[in-house]
């Protein structure tokens, strides 16, 4: 810093001490100086103390000095724009003009050390907001890479972001790009009462004119107040919750869509955001985006293993109750053929029921045991056999209020522990006695229609309880007890009933009882065997009904009797199941024939006694409904087959829906066979399901009229290729705006003789049915490429249709690359029409075949483009070079919506570099419309109709001549 200056340096400048003591002063206050109008009033105070007349100002650099005026300049700002001058009506002496300048001089290093001390602050800041957000990005990767679950992530989100900013309120909102709707994952505010769900899906229409609405429409950042945002908008602004005092948004993007935004809002009004702000949060919001992005494909990978995971646990835990029903069932086959066993055997009474015991035994947990019956004559129950860790002798006993008697009385089972013995003891319904049990578990044996006694078994631990299915599994094997005490029962009494009469038969009448027995045993032997032969021959073996043998018998009883009198009128249905073979294929063989049984145990339930229902083979079955009185007759039957097949099938541990299609043919007079009716039926069960399925359909003279069209038709299709009837017409492509034809598609036509000129519609479906489609194609190909030598140019084209069927041929390309050489047609003057569904059937080869055609010049069309699944995939994956939009939304352009989806068309395809052909235009106003948009190409009726190829070829040679 320089001295003051010294008053024996110059005679003419000498100062006073007081002076002296002035300039120290204010060098000193100098050094202490913060900004640039400390060191003003510093000067202006020097100003004052030196007694020279005139002020200070601030004058600009490049402002000229007054010339009314004398000014000094003492300092200039280090940034050039500003310069200190005292201002003095005289000059100053030279005295005071030196101590000001010095004065000056120190003022000027002053403020160089300020802005010098400002930049460095501004640095340290810049640094230290570099470091905050750095710090803020790596917490946010460390996010998307972390195992917290979304709220825990989205709840880290805020902290960052509230870390480099104001964001008390702060909410996210990502919209799904398949439904368009709306969710809010994480939200916080402090003043709204009714924040939505964060599963919750809005409809987007729901929040419109909305701040999220204008983000996610407008794909820009928002920053502003209630009002500053209601002017930006223009009347499109709806707040919705409550008011806030400033805000700011920044949307988040995906492959530039937006895919959601990021919303905070200040309810203080000393907060408001700036322009940095905003710059920071959409930087922020990109890393944020990336995370939720990594954060939803590692969700997605966890809900697909999750899943997969889920479907084997399942498919194994299906097998495994498969095969333990099947091992269950096989104990129970056998148990069941050991008490029959036993029930036969002559075993006394004691080994019987010990050997019960050690069957059922095999089946649960019955080391607790006994039976229990009761005597009518000495009206008491007994306990023939008992087994009991604890009660080891049960004596007889008067019927009580034990549980042995609930179940006698009721004649239910009873499963009961001890809760429920509690409880039935508060009704007074049951006391248990003895020894008291964990688990209880009776049933009843019963024969002649009585409670004969009761089955129990009970465990004392509770390691051992019995649940329904032991229960379920104690019940039947309880009939089947019952029904070997039974035996045992009647074989006992019979023995003591013919025991003297044993003893009364003498050796006279054994011989010839013995003849007798076997004469008998023979002849119903042979009797039974005649009997299972017949049965055998006339009815199905899965389902035990009557077969189609048996059905034609008494078909061709039923039409004999109605030629004879037409009042015996009967009718036959025709039943079909839909969707059979799916069941058998995901359940097995197995249910698929208890499902048949079943199915024909419901249709018989349906029936009178005396109609007849047959399983003809398969899924397939009939019904002779006999003396029906009118049609409506019938197909009220055929209503009510179907409704009762409607109701779902409990086959094991499965429930099984399935429907019927029935057909109704009605006896007449015009019938001499059993199997015409049969066969008519057959065919309006065929008409039933073609329209939909669980219906029922009358044949009638329509049907018949188009079966014999239909075959008719069949051969007229062979001889019209056999004679070439098939010829391509032609409708011009043509340019929007004038009108110029740029080139021809091929449409299909039949020339026949007797109907006139066919479209499509009228024989394509039969062609296809009969295989006739693809001979068809190939003539028409043949004739675009004769017809292309006199149409095709480098100016103009011709696009023929290729369906889908031909790209299963894996050398559809080289038979088209073939066919154009033999022809000596240019590939690059034609082009081939795909549809959206072709595409996706064979996908690998279907790029092949279209690439190759691609790469020898043949240009690739996708016909009816918005009519199927639209997916944009297929647009990157296959070398399409033009889409073809459906005439469909072509006629909706008149709606607004319309006009958007053809306006979204054309914009993909421009951004994609493809061509853009509208078609089905009719009208004027659609060509008008499709210009608007950007569109300049398009076919219909409008230009002109499909026409043959000698009308175009006639047309274009005078056109050049």
């Amino acid at each position: 810093m320089s001295s003051v200056p010294d008053s024996g340096s110059d005679p003419t400048c000498r100062l006073t001490g007081a002076e002296t003591a002035v300039l120290r002063e204010c060098a000193e206050k100098l050094c202490c100086a913060s900004d640039a109008s400390s060191i003003q009033d510093i000067c202006a105070g020097a100003v004052q103390q030196l007694g020279i007349a005139g002020y200070l100002r601030w004058r600009k650099t490049h402002e000229i000095a007054d010339s009314a005026a004398h000014a000094v300049d003492l300092a200039t700002d280090p940034q050039g724009t500003r310069t200190l001058s005292l201002v003095t009506d005289q000059p100053l002496e030279a005295a005071h003009r030196e101590n000001m300048t010095w004065l000056g001089r120190l003022a000027t290093n002053r403020l160089r050390q300020q802005a010098e001390t400002g930049r460095l602050y501004e640095a340290i800041s810049r640094l230290a907001l570099a470091e905050r957000l750095q710090r803020a990005l790596y917490a946010i990767a460390e996010q998307a890479a972390s195992s917290h679950s979304m709220p825990e992530m989205m709840r880290a989100l805020h902290n960052i972001v509230a870390s480099l900013m104001y964001a008390e309120n702060f909410f996210v909102v990502l919209q799904d790009p398949m439904t368009g709707a709306v969710r809010f994952p994480y939200y916080v505010d402090t003043l709204d009462q009714h924040p939505p769900g964060a599963e919750q899906d809005i409809p987007f229409e729901d929040i419109r004119y909305s701040l999220s609405w204008n983000l996610l429409e407008g794909g820009q950042p928002i920053m502003g107040s209630m009002q500053e945002l209601k002017r930006q908008f223009h009347g499109r602004f709806k707040l919705i919750g409550p008011a806030c005092e400033h805000c700011l948004a920044v949307p988040l993007r995906r492959n530039d869509r937006v895919a959601g935004g990021i919303v905070i809002q200040s309810y203080r009004t000393d907060t408001r955001y700036n322009q940095q702000d905003m710059e920071l949060l959409g930087y922020v919001a990109q890393h944020v985006q990336t995370a939720l992005e990594r954060r939803e494909a590692q969700s997605d990978l966890e809900h697909r293993v999750a899943d997969r995971t889920a479907a084997l646990r399942a498919a194994n835990r299906v097998l495994r109750q498969q095969v333990l029903q099947r091992q269950r069932g096989e104990q129970l086959q056998a148990a069941l053929f050991r008490i029959a066993e036993l029930a036969s055997t002559p075993e006394n009474r004691e080994d019987f029921y010990a050997a019960m015991h050690s069957v059922i035994g095999s089946l649960l947990y019955a080391r607790n045991f006994y039976i229990a019956l009761y005597d009518s004559k000495e009206q008491q129950i007994t306990f023939p056999y008992s087994v009991d860790e604890i009660d080891t002798d049960r004596m007889p006993r008067k019927p009580g209020r034990g549980a042995t008697e609930y179940v006698m009385r009721h004649g239910k089972p009873l499963l009961a522990d001890r809760e429920t013995f509690d409880r039935l003891a508060e009704d007074g319904e049951c006391v248990q006695t003895g020894a008291r049990s964990v688990c209880w578990l009776g049933v009843p044996l019963v024969w002649d229609n009585q409670v004969k006694g009761a089955l129990v078994v009970q465990s004392y631990s509770p390691e051992h309880v019995y649940d329904e299915r032991d229960q379920e599994l104690l019940t039947f094997v309880g009939y089947h007890v019952a029904n070997a005490l039974q035996r045992k029962h009647i074989a006992d009494s019979l023995k003591q009933a013919y025991a003297g009469l044993e003893r009364r038969v003498t050796e006279r009448t054994r011989a010839l009882a013995l003849a007798n027995r076997d004469l008998r045993e023979q002849i119903a032997e042979r009797e039974r065997v005649e009997r299972r032969l017949k049965y055998e021959t006339l009815h199905d073996s899965l389902t035990g009904l009557p077969n189609r043998t048996f059905l034609l018998q008494r078909m061709e009883h039923a039409l004999q009797k109605y030629l004879k009198d037409s009042a015996a009128l009967f009718a036959v249905l025709f039943i079909d199941l839909d969707r059979f073979k799916v069941i058998n294929d995901s359940v097995g063989h197995l249910v698929g024939d208890d499902l048949l049984f079943q199915v024909g145990g419901r249709i018989r339930a349906c029936l009178k006694t005396r109609d007849v229902v047959a399983r003809l083979g398969g899924d397939e079955f009939a019904v002779l409904l006999g003396n029906v009185d009118s049609q409506a007759t019938a197909v009220q039957v055929a209503e009510r087959i179907i409704s009762e097949l409607q109701m779902p099938f409990r086959l094991g541990a499965k429930e099984v829906f399935t429907s019927a299609s029935v057909g109704i043919a009605i006896a007449g007079p015009h019938y001499q066979r059993p199997e015409e009716l049969l066969r008519d039926a057959d065919s309006a069960m065929y008409r039933a399901k073609d329209a939909g399925r669980h219906c029922t359909a009358v044949f009638d003279d329509r049907l018949r009229y188009e079966a014999l069209s239909l075959l008719e038709m069949e051969g007229d299709l062979r001889r019209g290729l056999n004679r070439r009837e098939f010829v391509p017409f032609y409708q011009p492509v043509v340019t929007l705006e004038d009108g110029r034809t740029v080139g021809y598609e091929a449409l299909l036509r039949w020339r026949h003789p007797e109907r006139g000129l066919l479209t499509p519609g009228d024989f394509l479906a039969v062609a296809e049915e009969s295989g006739s489609a693809e001979s068809i194609d190939w003539q028409i190909f043949e004739q675009v490429c004769v017809h292309a030598r006199s149409l095709a140019s480098e100016q103009t084209f011709i696009s023929f249709n290729v369906s889908g069927r031909h790209f299963r041929s894996p050398d559809l390309d080289r038979r088209l690359l073939d066919l154009f050489k033999a022809h000596q047609v240019s590939p690059s003057h034609l082009r081939i029409e795909v549809t959206e569904h072709t595409l996706l059937e064979n996908p690998a080869q279907v790029r092949r075949i279209l690439g190759n055609l691609r790469a020898h010049g043949v240009g690739i069309a996708l016909d009816d483009f918005g009519t199927g699944y639209s997916s944009l995939s297929y647009l990157h994956q296959y070398p399409i070079q033009t889409l073809k939009i459906d005439r469909s939304f072509i006629v909706e352009m008149e709606h607004e919506g319309g006009i958007a989806v053809v306006r979204a068309i054309q914009v993909l395809a421009d951004s994609l570099g493809m061509q853009v052909i509208a078609e089905g235009i009719e009208e004027e106003q659609q060509r008008e419309a499709l210009l608007q948009i950007g569109s300049r190409y398009g076919q219909g009726f409008l230009f002109s109709v499909p026409r043959a190829a000698e009308d175009w070829i006639g047309r274009a040679l005078v056109a050049a001549s």
